[in-house]
């Protein structure tokens, strides 16, 4: 009895231990599902849930007119735009087109997918603007309730620098303001990351919002301990660029309970190497092919 009393629990040991293998790594969208359709668009991000994203990463800027729009760049890109009179945005003058100095119903007009994307050669084109925050969480909510899917979180990107103040987008206090009246007025609160690069909008909601989940981007060679201490708080996650990742990241988060969130990760060895290093959630435009990497049976 002795013996099979120790299979059972070996059997049971190695189920345990699967099952924490198979479980919750997040993939999280970029842009949507970046790699197949326009970025920062409605059917890009439908696309990701489609695809097994359970979170949606959305970049935000603000308009003229104070409303928060989808969109990486503070300005209409040459990549992809398409201006209202049919001609396309140049990289000399997209700076130009500057989403701040204009109303949201004159970005509207502008077409940023139906030429494709000249940095991602796969995607496919098609006829789309850029929406705002409250038109996203609209058709999400819509898409995910009618097919009796689960819920999905929302990763939001602060797109703003200091340097940017007051020529791309509002000074911290005004940006942040709008983006959580536009999250509470959903009531969306419960399911969304903030994040940014720049540190001002993170401190701002870590004091005003503390129950708001954070995530801190980083991109440069400082090191978590130095990244974190200029931030000046412990977040919820550390996100930096996937080349940036290695086993004492890894050890240093995991023993100050800090998830870790990798961007942006496309080639599935990168995903398989992100995998056995140990994340919390991984960013893609290729939801697909995360799932195969992270959701395998």
């Amino acid at each position: 009895m002795k013996y099979i009393a120790l299979s059972a629990l070996l059997i049971f040991t190695a189920v345990t231990i699967a099952a924490q293998d198979v479980k919750q790594v997040g993939i999280v969208g970029h842009r949507g599902a970046k790699g197949y359709f326009p970025e920062n668009t409605i059917p890009s991000f439908i696309l990701a849930i489609e695809q097994g994203a359970d979170t949606i990463e959305i970049d935000v800027v603000i308009s003229q007119d104070k409303k928060v729009v989808v969109s990486h760049d503070h300005w209409f890109s040459s990549s992809f735009s398409t201006a209202p009179d049919g001609t396309r945005v140049t990289k000399e003058k997209e700076r130009e087109h500057n989403i701040y100095k204009m109303t949201y119903d004159r970005v509207a007009k502008y077409d940023v997918g139906k030429f494709g994307n000249t940095g991602v050669p796969g995607q496919i084109p098609l006829t789309v603007h850029k929406p705002l925050l409250t038109e996203v969480f609209a058709a999400v909510e819509k898409y995910t309730t009618e097919r009796g899917l689960p819920p999905v979180w929302y990763n939001i990107e602060i797109k703003s620098s200091p340097q940017g103040d007051n020529i791309y987008h509002p000074e911290t206090p005004e940006f942040v303001d709008l983006i959580l009246k536009d999250i509470n007025a959903y009531g969306l609160g419960k399911r969304v990351i903030l994040q940014s690069f720049d540190v001002r909008p993170l401190q701002l909601i870590h004091k005003i919002s503390p129950d708001t989940v954070i995530s801190f981007l980083v991109s440069n060679q400082l090191g978590v301990e130095k990244n974190l201490e200029n931030l000046g708080f412990v977040p919820d996650t550390y996100s930096p660029s996937f080349s940036l990742m290695n086993e004492e990241l890894v050890r240093y988060c995991r023993e100050k309970r800090i998830k870790l969130v990798p961007w942006t990760v496309n080639n599935v060895d990168d995903m398989i190497k992100m995998r056995d290093l140990g994340i919390d959630a991984i960013i893609t435009d290729y939801p697909d092919r995360a799932v195969k990497v992270f959701r395998r049976k």
